[in-house]
């Protein structure tokens, strides 16, 4: 089966800075937390391949630190909306029209009421600025993303002729929400876990924007936006760089969603063919 270009260039996207996340366990050009006032506000060269900050950090260690931080901030909020928000979807629809369903559909339709930024806001004054709040305040309003996700596709399942005969066999609607509802949702979970996983991280730029994210000296694109703000006119290199760095990995995580929803859609496959 021949993969759609955009999931391919998505997923080469995704993966080239999966692959800077991974290799700043091990290497970065510079360290990310030594200064050099000697060398701040340097533009690119062949010492710093993307230029230094205001303290005299190279900015291309800092961005590939950063992006360990933004990806673990968004797997693991991504992974609280599906443990939580996958088992409700499976619940109300198991359980449709009864008083189980209405709480559960309300509670959601209570959370989107607020824009996830103010919720991820709100959240974490309260508990204080950390990258640990900040997962918090995703996952939490990923919950009802995933939750309505899997109900509104177990749904249309719950009445189809394989379902009914597990119903005869005498299967509880635990046993069928397992075994024979989760499995035929999981190319929808997918598709919107990639998607959830690209808000993620800009959540968490914004977040970190606002000094609500991660916390120095822990590096965070959104907070090397927020630093570059008053230099941008002397040293434009602080913000193109960490922008280019949210843009093209937002970028290609949409696309590989795109295409991963083509390659497991079926109906999307037979119009292809």
């Amino acid at each position: 089966m021949r993969l759609p270009g955009q999931l391919v260039f998505g997923a080469g996207l995704s993966a080239l800075f999966l692959l800077a996340a991974v290799l700043s366990f091990l290497w970065t050009p510079w360290p990310v937390e030594g200064m050099a006032i000697a060398e701040r506000l340097k533009p690119p060269s062949g010492a710093h391949w993307l230029g230094t900050d205001h303290f005299g950090r190279d900015i291309l260690s800092m961005i590939m630190v950063g992006a360990r931080t933004s990806i673990a901030v968004a797997v693991v909020a991504v992974g609280i909306g599906m443990a939580v928000g996958v088992p409700l979807g499976l619940a109300a629809a198991a359980n449709r029209g009864s008083l189980l369903d209405e709480i559960i559909m309300r509670g959601n339709d209570l959370v989107f009421a607020f824009p996830s930024l103010v919720i991820a806001i709100l959240i974490t004054a309260v508990l204080g600025p950390s990258a640990v709040n900040a997962i918090l305040a995703i996952g939490i309003f990923n919950i009802p993303v995933f939750a309505r996700v899997t109900r509104g596709g177990a749904l249309s399942l719950w009445t189809l002729d394989y379902v009914l005969a597990a119903r005869v066999a005498g299967k509880g609607r635990l046993r069928i929400s397992v075994e024979h509802i989760l499995p035929n949702v999981s190319n929808l979970l997918i598709v919107q876990g990639t998607i959830q996983f690209s808000l993620g991280i800009l959540a968490e730029a914004a977040l970190s924007y606002v000094g609500l994210g991660a916390q120095p000296p822990v590096p965070s694109w959104g907070r090397m936006l927020a630093d570059s703000q008053t230099m941008i006119s002397i040293a434009p290199h602080m913000a193109v760089f960490p922008g280019l760095a949210i843009v093209l990995t937002v970028l290609g995580l949409n696309l590989m969603g795109d295409g991963l929803r083509d390659v497991l859609d079926p109906r999307l496959r037979r119009l292809r063919a």
